[in-house]
C-alpha cells in the first residue's frame, strides 16, 4: 500500500516544523580473509524493519532529541541499533533536504562519515552487516547517494591528511597499511613509495620487526605505527592546482 506523506505541524505562526534525524557512514577498509585477495572499503548498514522500505538495507539513522547535539544522537543510534559504542573519526559530511526524499513525512538528515578500524568494528546486532561499497545492496531512501558522498570524501582527504590512521590498527605492517590505502582509493599502491611519502610527511614511525620472517622467507617485516593520534592535514599542497594527481 503506497504511503501518504504527512503535512507538517505548523506553529501559530504559520512556521512548518520537520523532522531532523542524523545518519552515519561507517566505513572500514581491510582483508576479507581469503588468500590472494584484495583488501575491501565496507559500510556498516541494517535491514529495516518497518515501513516505508521494510526489508530493504539502509544505513543507520534516526531523529535528533531536543535535549541532544547532533553528534550525541548519532552515537546513540550507532550504539542502540548496531551496538557500535565508538568511531575512531567522524565528521559532518552533508546535509540532505530534498522534499521527497522520505516518502512518509518531510525529513532533513544531517550526514555523518565515521572510520573504525577493521578489527574493532563488530556490530552486535544480527541485522546489521559490512558490505562492500562497490557491491552494495539496493538501499533504502537516498543512502547510496550519502555512500557516495562519503567514499569520496574518504579518498579525497587520505592523500593530504593522516586520516587512515582513523582504519588502521595500533601497530602495523606496510602491507597492511598498503591495503588500506588500496582498498581506500581503488587502484594499487607501491608499498616503497607509500612509506617513502608518509615517513617524508612524518606519518608514521617505525616500531620493530615481527616475530617470524614474511612468506617469502628472509628478514622479518617491521611494524610501524601513525605518529599522532588525532587528524590533521599533513600536506596542504597535495590538492593544489589543476590536474595534479597526489603522490598516494
Amino acid at each position: 500500500m503506497p504511503h501518504v506523506m504527512r503535512a507538517p505541524f505548523r506553529d501559530q505562526r504559520g512556521v512548518a516544523k520537520y523532522r531532523h534525524e542524523v545518519l552515519g557512514v561507517v566505513l572500514r577498509a581491510g582483508p576479507v580473509g581469503s588468500p590472494g585477495r584484495p583488501a575491501e572499503l565496507q559500510v556498516l548498514v541494517r535491514r529495516r524493519d518497518r515501513e516505508p522500505f521494510a526489508g530493504k538495507f539502509a544505513l543507520p539513522s534516526g531523529p535528533v532529541e531536543v535535549t541532544e547535539t547532533m553528534e550525541e544522537a548519532l552515537a546513540r543510534h550507532l550504539r542502540e541499533q548496531l551496538g557500535l559504542e565508538t568511531l575512531r573519526h567522524c565528521e559532518q559530511l552533508a546535509t540532505l533536504s530534498d522534499p521527497g526524499r522520505d516518502p512518509f513525512e518531510r525529513t532533513i538528515a544531517t550526514a555523518y562519515l565515521g572510520l573504525v578500524p577493521w578489527e574493532d568494528a563488530r556490530p552486535r546486532e544480527s541485522g546489521a552487516r559490512w558490505t562492500a561499497v562497490a557491491e552494495l545492496p539496493d538501499l533504502a531512501f537516498d543512502h547510496h547517494l550519502v555512500v557516495g558522498q562519503a567514499v569520496d570524501r574518504l579518498r579525497g582527504k587520505v592523500s593530504y591528511t593522516n586520516i587512515a590512521l582513523a582504519l588502521a590498527p595500533p601497530e602495523f605492517t606496510m602491507a597492511t597499511l598498503r591495503g588500506i590505502y588500496e582498498a581506500v582509493l581503488g587502484r594499487e599502491i607501491d608499498v616503497t613509495n607509500l612509506s617513502r611519502v608518509l615517513r617524508r610527511r612524518g606519518q608514521i614511525a617505525r616500531v620493530g620487526t615481527l616475530g617470524e620472517a614474511g612468506a617469502r622467507g628472509g628478514r622479518p617485516p617491521s611494524t610501524w605505527r601513525f605518529t599522532e593520534d588525532s587528524y590533521r592535514v599533513t600536506d596542504p599542497f597535495a590538492v593544489l592546482g589543476p590536474g595534479r594527481n597526489p603522490t598516494v
